[in-house]
């Protein structure tokens, strides 16, 4: 059966590869999985029939037969249990890899969607610069954490796993704030996770994409 995924017609990103929808491309690359892209603009994803898919229109969701996901981290929980390449096959060392999708998403994302919501959303706000050194020291607080813990790993657990596929993907969510480049071994486990064959697919395809709608 055909995976069909959908992703930003004209990406808010400029092309940079940060939307959600790259990760479930990376993904799939990555289990050698053929897919297709249904490109919706910020219209269609508030119309009925995206709704249907998405009740809180947004990007991405995956189709597959008669099944239909939304949410980044469970549309890749499911490619990773369906196909081999994204999660050991050692119980203990698959447990680990699945806690560490959880800590990218829910651990380590939130101060960094707060840092562009302060930056973009609030910054005609006169608490705008008191708030957003606030979550900029939650994010140093975090990365401090997670650069401690990474050392000097390739990896966070042995293999790439699903659990550095999402954590390498929102840490580049904060590469243009300056702040990742204070951590050396986190900016360097970015840069292997980018120079991945699969993540090369992934992001010209998605990149393509972009210039395509911006002529």
């Amino acid at each position: 059966m055909t995976i069909t995924i959908t992703a930003f017609e004209r990406s808010p990103d400029g092309g940079k590869g940060l939307a959600r929808g790259m990760r479930v491309r990376w993904a799939l690359e990555e289990v050698g999985q053929p897919y297709e892209v249904r490109l919706l603009s910020f219209k269609a994803m508030r119309e009925q029939g995206h709704l249907a898919l998405q009740p809180f229109g947004q990007i991405p969701t995956y189709e597959e037969g008669d099944l239909v996901l939304f949410e980044t981290g469970a549309i890749i929980f499911h490619i990773a249990e369906r196909h081999a390449g994204l999660l050991p096959r050692e119980a203990n060392a698959r447990a680990r890899a699945i806690m560490w999708m959880f800590a990218a998403l829910s651990t380590v994302e939130p101060p960094i969607v707060e840092h562009f919501v302060a930056g973009f959303v609030e910054r005609d706000k006169s608490w705008h610069r008191e708030r957003l050194e606030i979550v900029d020291e939650r994010i140093r607080k975090r990365l401090g954490e997670l650069s401690q813990r990474l050392g000097e790993g390739e990896w966070l657990d042995g293999a790439f796993s699903a659990g550095d596929l999402l954590m390498i993907s929102v840490l580049q969510r904060i590469k243009s704030s300056g702040i990742l480049d204070e951590y050396a071994n986190l900016a360097a486990y970015v840069a292997r996770g980018e120079a991945r064959p699969a993540y090369r697919r992934a992001f010209a395809d998605q990149l393509a994409v972009f210039k395509a709608a911006s002529n």
